[in-house]
Protein backbone atom coordinates (compact mmCIF):
# COMPACT_ATOMS: atom_id res chain seq x y z
CA UNK A 1 0.00 0.00 0.00
CA UNK A 2 1.44 3.11 -0.79
CA UNK A 3 1.86 6.03 2.10
CA UNK A 4 -0.70 7.85 0.14
CA UNK A 5 -3.18 5.16 1.16
CA UNK A 6 -2.61 4.42 4.31
CA UNK A 7 -5.01 5.71 7.53
CA UNK A 8 -5.50 4.02 10.68
CA UNK A 9 -9.06 2.80 12.35
CA UNK A 10 -8.99 5.44 14.81
CA UNK A 11 -9.02 7.72 12.35
CA UNK A 12 -11.77 6.33 10.62
CA UNK A 13 -13.89 5.77 14.22
CA UNK A 14 -13.62 9.64 14.55
CA UNK A 15 -14.76 10.29 11.29
CA UNK A 16 -17.48 8.38 11.86
CA UNK A 17 -18.51 9.20 14.93
CA UNK A 18 -19.11 12.99 13.80
CA UNK A 19 -22.59 13.82 13.23
CA UNK A 20 -23.05 16.26 10.61
CA UNK A 21 -21.01 16.02 7.61
CA UNK A 22 -20.96 16.91 3.77
CA UNK A 23 -21.19 14.77 1.32
CA UNK A 24 -19.07 16.57 -1.32
CA UNK A 25 -19.85 15.52 -5.29
CA UNK A 26 -22.85 14.12 -4.96
CA UNK A 27 -24.92 13.07 -8.16
CA UNK A 28 -27.73 14.45 -9.61
CA UNK A 29 -28.15 11.05 -11.55
CA UNK A 30 -30.69 8.60 -9.28
CA UNK A 31 -28.70 5.61 -9.93
CA UNK A 32 -25.22 7.19 -8.92
CA UNK A 33 -23.44 5.44 -5.33
CA UNK A 34 -23.18 8.84 -4.00
CA UNK A 35 -26.94 9.29 -3.02
CA UNK A 36 -27.06 5.52 -2.05
CA UNK A 37 -24.44 6.18 0.15
CA UNK A 38 -25.81 10.00 1.51
CA UNK A 39 -28.83 8.01 1.97
CA UNK A 40 -27.23 5.38 4.34
CA UNK A 41 -25.46 7.87 6.07
CA UNK A 42 -29.18 9.79 6.59
CA UNK A 43 -30.47 6.46 7.68
CA UNK A 44 -27.91 6.26 10.30
CA UNK A 45 -28.65 9.39 11.60
CA UNK A 46 -26.55 11.55 10.32
CA UNK A 47 -27.06 15.06 9.06
CA UNK A 48 -25.81 15.26 5.42
CA UNK A 49 -25.35 18.29 4.03
CA UNK A 50 -25.22 17.95 -0.28
CA UNK A 51 -22.65 19.62 -1.90
CA UNK A 52 -22.62 20.10 -5.51
CA UNK A 53 -22.75 23.61 -7.75
CA UNK A 54 -24.76 22.06 -10.37
CA UNK A 55 -27.38 20.34 -7.86
CA UNK A 56 -30.17 22.61 -6.33
CA UNK A 57 -31.16 19.83 -4.05
CA UNK A 58 -30.67 16.14 -2.97
CA UNK A 59 -33.70 14.09 -1.12
CA UNK A 60 -35.27 17.21 -0.18
CA UNK A 61 -32.24 19.13 1.20
CA UNK A 62 -31.12 22.13 -0.35
CA UNK A 63 -27.53 21.67 -2.15
CA UNK A 64 -24.91 23.99 -0.86
CA UNK A 65 -22.32 25.04 -3.47
CA UNK A 66 -19.26 24.86 -1.43
CA UNK A 67 -18.33 23.98 1.83
CA UNK A 68 -18.10 27.05 3.06
CA UNK A 69 -21.51 27.91 1.88
CA UNK A 70 -22.40 25.73 4.96
CA UNK A 71 -24.25 26.92 8.03
CA UNK A 72 -23.68 26.13 10.10
CA UNK A 73 -20.68 24.10 9.55
CA UNK A 74 -20.32 20.65 9.01
CA UNK A 75 -17.60 18.51 11.30
CA UNK A 76 -16.51 16.83 8.18
CA UNK A 77 -16.54 16.24 4.79
CA UNK A 78 -16.87 12.29 2.76
CA UNK A 79 -15.85 13.32 -1.01
CA UNK A 80 -17.14 12.12 -4.11
CA UNK A 81 -14.82 14.14 -6.87
CA UNK A 82 -12.75 13.85 -9.07
CA UNK A 83 -8.65 13.88 -7.87
CA UNK A 84 -8.54 17.09 -9.81
CA UNK A 85 -11.54 18.33 -8.12
CA UNK A 86 -10.20 17.05 -4.58
CA UNK A 87 -7.63 19.17 -4.74
CA UNK A 88 -9.58 22.41 -4.61
CA UNK A 89 -12.14 20.80 -2.48
CA UNK A 90 -9.33 20.00 0.54
CA UNK A 91 -8.10 23.82 0.16
CA UNK A 92 -12.03 24.70 1.08
CA UNK A 93 -12.29 22.12 3.82
CA UNK A 94 -9.53 24.20 5.33
CA UNK A 95 -10.98 27.51 4.64
CA UNK A 96 -13.99 26.37 6.21
CA UNK A 97 -12.65 24.63 9.69
CA UNK A 98 -13.30 21.37 8.59
CA UNK A 99 -10.32 19.19 10.08
CA UNK A 100 -11.65 15.63 8.94
CA UNK A 101 -12.13 14.68 5.50
CA UNK A 102 -12.68 11.39 3.88
CA UNK A 103 -12.07 10.64 0.11
CA UNK A 104 -14.02 8.12 -1.01
CA UNK A 105 -12.61 5.05 -3.13
CA UNK A 106 -14.19 1.78 -4.37
CA UNK A 107 -12.22 1.33 -7.05
CA UNK A 108 -10.18 3.08 -9.44
CA UNK A 109 -8.48 6.59 -8.01
CA UNK A 110 -11.82 7.50 -6.68
CA UNK A 111 -11.80 11.06 -5.18
CA UNK A 112 -8.09 10.16 -3.55
CA UNK A 113 -5.63 12.76 -4.78
CA UNK A 114 -1.74 12.01 -3.71
CA UNK A 115 -1.40 15.92 -3.59
CA UNK A 116 -4.89 16.82 -2.22
CA UNK A 117 -3.98 14.04 0.51
CA UNK A 118 0.08 15.64 1.45
CA UNK A 119 -1.62 18.93 1.46
CA UNK A 120 -4.37 17.34 4.32
CA UNK A 121 -0.94 15.72 6.33
CA UNK A 122 0.23 18.70 5.69
CA UNK A 123 -2.43 20.85 7.10
CA UNK A 124 -3.46 18.92 10.04
CA UNK A 125 -6.48 18.02 8.91
CA UNK A 126 -7.05 13.63 9.89
CA UNK A 127 -7.66 11.99 6.11
CA UNK A 128 -9.07 8.60 4.90
CA UNK A 129 -7.61 8.46 1.80
CA UNK A 130 -9.78 5.62 -0.30
CA UNK A 131 -11.81 3.81 1.45
CA UNK A 132 -15.49 2.92 1.01
CA UNK A 133 -17.88 3.51 4.74
CA UNK A 134 -19.69 1.05 4.05
CA UNK A 135 -16.89 -2.10 5.27
CA UNK A 136 -16.43 -0.10 8.60
CA UNK A 137 -19.92 -0.72 9.34
CA UNK A 138 -20.75 -3.62 11.49
CA UNK A 139 -24.75 -3.96 10.09
CA UNK A 140 -23.31 -3.44 6.80
CA UNK A 141 -24.67 -5.57 3.76
CA UNK A 142 -22.73 -8.84 3.80
CA UNK A 143 -21.26 -8.03 0.43
CA UNK A 144 -19.62 -4.78 2.04
CA UNK A 145 -18.52 -6.97 4.94
CA UNK A 146 -16.73 -9.25 2.26
CA UNK A 147 -15.49 -6.35 0.74
CA UNK A 148 -13.57 -5.47 3.96
CA UNK A 149 -12.47 -9.02 4.80
CA UNK A 150 -10.77 -9.27 0.95
CA UNK A 151 -9.11 -6.10 2.23
CA UNK A 152 -7.81 -7.57 5.12
CA UNK A 153 -6.54 -10.71 3.41
CA UNK A 154 -4.75 -8.84 0.63
CA UNK A 155 -3.14 -6.17 3.17
CA UNK A 156 -4.94 -3.24 2.36
CA UNK A 157 -7.55 -2.83 4.70
CA UNK A 158 -6.64 -0.55 7.53
CA UNK A 159 -4.72 -1.63 10.67
CA UNK A 160 -4.04 -0.92 14.33
CA UNK A 161 -1.40 1.42 14.81
CA UNK A 162 1.54 0.48 16.82
CA UNK A 163 1.96 1.87 20.32
CA UNK A 164 5.23 3.25 21.92
CA UNK A 165 6.23 0.94 24.28
CA UNK A 166 5.55 2.42 27.81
Amino acid sequence: MRDHHKVSPETIRDFLAQKRIALVGISRDPHDFSLTLFEEFCRRGYDMVPVNPAVEEVMGRPCAMRVQDIDPPVDAALLMTSPAVTETVVRDCALAGIRRIWMYRARGPGAVSPAAVDFCRAHGIAVVPGQCPFMFWRDAASFHRLHGFIRKITGRYPRQTERPAA
